[in-house]
């Protein structure tokens, strides 16, 4: 297939263009399944939308360089494991597009510093530098405090009108918006104006301690654990201390949380039905390893192969950069013209 074909029977900008950043810092768990990547694939095939979906390696930067080059390769191999189609979006890694950081640049050139120092994420690390009675900017990196205009860079070159995010990063979006009018009042216009996706509904399930799932915790289910550790470790999770026989309710319960995320309709009725039961924790436990690994095994089996073969995984990912930069170069010229830099004969 021929680099962008697969994008070429719609005009684009009458496409719903939706972008998907994936940042490669560690392991995933089966609330980022749950919570985001189930329901992105699912949005992936709605006809009329026109998905990319990115490797963030950039935006890794500052890190351990080799959990960042480990971490592409599991979490493309994920994606693609749990049923990512790269002839249905544009799958691709953001270093592998040169135009990003071009834009990035020329965007710099257009932005406040201003609009820069309020990024929560900035104001937060300043604050805890004054708290601890240091200089607000003590080892703060460009790399914190330049990324939303990083991030406006991967929205704006795509015209990506919709961009599904956590609340954490509704901000950024919000300010790659306001680079884009900003821009747009300069030079004309250029830019879509984005909008963030905000999913109220997205399941945020608790870890093996009770809180909320997250590394930062270490109370993750790795996504693709082995059916041992997966068993080993459902049965570590917290549960109160009501014997078998005794009603058990599902408010409170962290199983049954779980268990509703993975779950149809009846199913969970029908796991309700055996709270009131008394149904004991042991049992309960045993139902819910046994429905999480009977969703995920294939894409486990998948996962392995993946990761084995990761010359595979490094061709399609070159290939979604072909499509990809056969919209950046064409994007990136006339961005470049706009602002100036051009031939001096044409």
């Amino acid at each position: 297939m021929a680099p962008g074909t697969a994008f070429r029977g719609i005009e684009r900008d009458r496409m719903d263009i939706v972008l998907t950043g994936i940042k490669p810092t560690g392991t995933l768990h089966i609330g980022n399944y749950v919570g985001a990547i189930r329901p992105a694939i699912a949005a992936s095939v709605t006809p009329g939308v026109e998905s990319y979906f990115f490797l963030a390696d950039y935006h890794a930067i500052g890190g351990d360089a080799a959990l960042v080059a480990r971490s592409t390769l599991e979490i493309a191999a994920s994606w693609l494991a749990l049923g990512l189609d790269p002839d249905k979006v544009v799958f691709y890694r953001q270093s592998d597009i040169p135009e990003i950081l071009e834009l990035t640049w020329i965007l710099t050139s257009v932005t406040a510093k201003g609009l820069m120092n309020r990024a929560h994420a900035y104001k937060a690390a300043t604050a805890e530098n004054t708290e601890s009675g240091g200089d607000p900017d003590q080892a703060i990196m460009m790399n914190l405090y330049s990324y939303p205009i990083l991030m406006a860079a991967d929205i704006l070159m795509f015209k990506a009108a919709r961009v599904p995010v956590g609340r954490d990063q509704k901000q950024h979006v919000e300010m790659a918006r306001d680079i884009a009018q900003r821009f747009n009042h300069h030079y004309g216009e250029t830019f879509v104006l984005p909008d963030s996706v905000i999913r109220d509904e997205v399941a945020t399930l608790p870890g093996l301690d009770g809180r909320k799932m997250s590394k930062s915790y270490g109370n993750i289910v790795p996504l693709f654990a082995s059916e041992k550790e997966l068993r080993k470790l459902i049965m570590k999770i917290k549960t109160n201390s009501l014997e078998p026989g005794q009603p058990k309710d599902t408010e409170d319960s962290s199983l049954y949380a779980i268990y509703r995320a993975f779950a149809s309709p009846p199913e969970t009725a029908a796991v309700r039905d055996r709270y009131a039961a008394g149904i004991g924790w042991g049992e309960m436990k045993q139902v819910l390893f046994e429905r999480i690994n009977a969703e995920l095994a294939p894409a486990r089996a998948e996962y392995e192969r993946l990761i084995a073969s990761p010359a595979h995984v490094e061709q399609l990912l070159l290939a979604g950069a072909d499509k990809a930069r056969a919209v950046s170069r064409l994007f990136i010229a006339e961005i470049r013209d706009r602002v100036g830099i051009r031939k001096l004969a044409r």
